[in-house]
């Protein structure tokens, strides 16, 4: 399990997050919602130690800390991360992409199995895997990320905007896959601002508004809910 404990990130004066608090196990799909500025991306970041801010409070998988070890390390751990933007390598085609991903130690041994997995989440991949990625639609190149991510062999993979820029058919299919990615075992942390589409297939999600947790339930529960539904569905 994920879990972060009074997790704070501060840039100079400014406090991006506040004592944040949230968990996630493996075999689950978990969403974060929140509106531009509300800290998702900070959160994400700061858990995959990339964070440009100060960061303080604690972050363990399995009950080891990672909040000591570098980028490399936390994802030696099991933490796989597509930032947005996706973050891929444009120049290589996309199988180097995806052996890329392959690189660390936990994966290795395991390389041939993570891509009959990613192959079978994403069959295009295959059929592309000498493309150039630069040359690809934004919804192929957000599959190698993913892909790319998976290789690493995670136990939890996080997400950061991955249905932007994506058109409406693109992004079913996305989340269809996630679907199928939670069924294979991985855990996953998502930032999403398609709420809607994001709680249907979500088992549990958290709310946050400037920095700070403030909801969180099982996701049919949020989807149902009225504050939630004016908030980030067009309710009223």
């Amino acid at each position: 399990m994920l879990e972060i404990r009074n997790l704070t990130v501060t840039y100079g004066l400014h406090k991006a997050l506040q004592g944040v608090s949230l968990t996630a196990e493996k075999g689950e799909v978990v969403v974060i919602l929140g509106a531009n500025g509300a800290g998702k991306s900070s959160l994400l970041r700061a858990i995959a130690g990339i964070s440009e801010g100060d960061v303080a409070g604690d972050v363990t998988l399995a009950g080891a800390s990672l909040r000591s070890l570098g980028a490399d390390r936390i994802v030696e751990q099991g933490i796989a991360f597509v930032p947005e933007g996706r973050g891929i390598f444009g120049d290589l085609s996309v199988w180097e992409n995806l052996m890329l991903g392959a690189y660390p130690e936990r994966a290795r041994a395991r390389r041939k199995q993570n891509l009959e997995r990613v192959v079978s989440l994403f069959p295009k991949l295959a059929q592309r895997r000498g493309q150039t990625v630069r040359t690809m639609s934004g919804g192929e190149q957000q599959m190698v990320a993913i892909g790319r991510a998976i290789m690493s062999n995670p136990d939890i993979l996080m997400l950061d905007e991955p249905s932007l820029g994506l058109s409406p058919l693109l992004c079913r299919d996305l989340f269809e896959n996630l679907s199928k990615i939670r069924e294979t075992g991985i855990g996953v942390l998502l930032v999403e601002q398609n709420a809607k589409q994001s709680l249907a297939m979500a088992d549990r999600g958290y709310l946050i508004e400037n920095g700070r947790i403030t909801g969180e339930g099982q996701a049919d529960a949020l989807l149902s809910d009225p504050a939630v539904q004016k908030a980030y569905l067009g309710g009223v």
